[in-house]
């Protein structure tokens, strides 16, 4: 009977689904959390602008080439503190402070020094990059053993000249070649590493670092000597900086074709004296005097100090140090005289 029962099963075309497994399901990975960014628990000395990393490189200061010929000049976008003074007749210098950069680009043209650009370095501790010098700047560089990299009679292989300009407004050269030669002479490579200047907080206004009596300030024109070389600063409220133009043209880099900017542009006024028929002149940038700075589009008539010379030239408003917003920063220096006021429109 068991056997006819399951011959009738087996006859009758019905199937035994065996009872399905239950599968296990995927165990997902679960996915790590983005590491959080690197805090910036440092200020770049001569910038104030956040960085995560120390910078212990010792300053450079490279005189550069601002005649006609020598425009558009190569690596002033990267330089930490940009000068700017006249030097023979009503010819202007430009002197470029590097140190937070490590930018291989080109530098230059490279020119000759005066003592009051030296004067400049030494308040920065930088080494001090030119080429030839008068001969009070010669002299200054002797008594006072001011460590420097000279193409003309100590550090010739660590420049080079450009066959697309015509001398002297063709002499290069860079921070690797500028850090190389000063190892070779057995140059200290150590700067400073605490702020130079009283920095504000990045997201400051004018008002907030300026205080009280601050004017608005959107274009600012420059004159040094004569009225056909103006050098203007224009405020761009979406960068917040102001970009720099010379006779209504805008200066560029050579190296990207990018304009010069600055966020923070201080023109301040001093003794000018004419020393020799050449028109060489002593800049006396010790002491104190008048100056203007210009921030977030707006201007606070300051004075400038500086008793040491192994300081740098510090703002001061009713005694209390005036602080930069950080970002590159302009001084243009001009004559005190026939009056301060004359060489700066607001």
């Amino acid at each position: 009977m068991a056997l006819s029962a399951a011959g009738c099963n087996a006859d009758d075309g019905a199937t035994t689904v065996p009872e399905a497994a239950e599968t296990a399901k995927p165990v997902l990975k679960q996915e790590e959390p983005p590491a959080p960014a690197p805090k910036a628990a440092y200020l770049a000395p001569l910038t104030g602008v956040e960085t995560v990393e120390k910078n212990e490189s010792r300053p450079v200061m490279v005189v550069i080439n601002n005649a006609p010929q020598a425009r558009p000049q190569s690596g002033l976008l990267q330089a930490d503190l940009l000068y700017e003074v006249l030097a023979e007749g009503e010819i202007t210098r430009l002197i470029a402070l590097f140190q937070s950069s490590a930018f291989t680009g080109d530098i230059g043209p490279v020119r000759s020094i005066r003592p009051y650009f030296i004067s400049i370095g030494k308040s920065y501790g930088a080494i001090q990059v030119h080429a030839g010098g008068s001969p009070d700047g010669y002299e200054t560089i002797s008594r006072e053993r001011i460590e420097n990299l000279d193409e003309i009679t100590n550090a010739g292989p660590y420049f080079w000249r450009e066959k697309s300009r015509k001398a002297p407004h063709n002499l290069y050269t860079n921070l690797t070649n500028i850090r190389d030669g000063a190892g070779k002479r057995g140059l200290k490579d150590q700067g400073p590493t605490a702020p130079v200047y009283s920095f504000a907080k990045p997201e400051s206004g004018a008002v907030e670092t300026m205080g009280s009596g601050a004017k608005e300030a959107r274009k600012v024109d420059v004159t040094f000597l004569v009225k056909s070389y103006r050098v203007s600063y224009e405020y761009d409220e979406a960068a917040r900086n102001y970009k720099r133009s010379i006779n209504g043209s805008a200066h560029s880099d050579l190296n990207n074709g990018e304009t010069l900017t600055a966020t923070n542009v201080v023109v301040l006024g001093a003794v000018h004296r004419i020393l020799d028929n050449e028109g060489r002149r002593d800049v006396k940038l010790m002491g104190q005097g008048t100056a203007v700075l210009f921030q977030r589009g707006m201007a606070k008539s300051v004075e400038w100090k500086r008793e040491r010379e192994n300081d740098p030239i510090r703002l001061y408003d009713q005694g209390r140090e005036v602080s930069l917003l950080p970002g590159q920063t302009h001084m243009l220096i001009v004559p005190n005289t026939p009056t301060f006021e004359e060489h700066v429109v607001y």
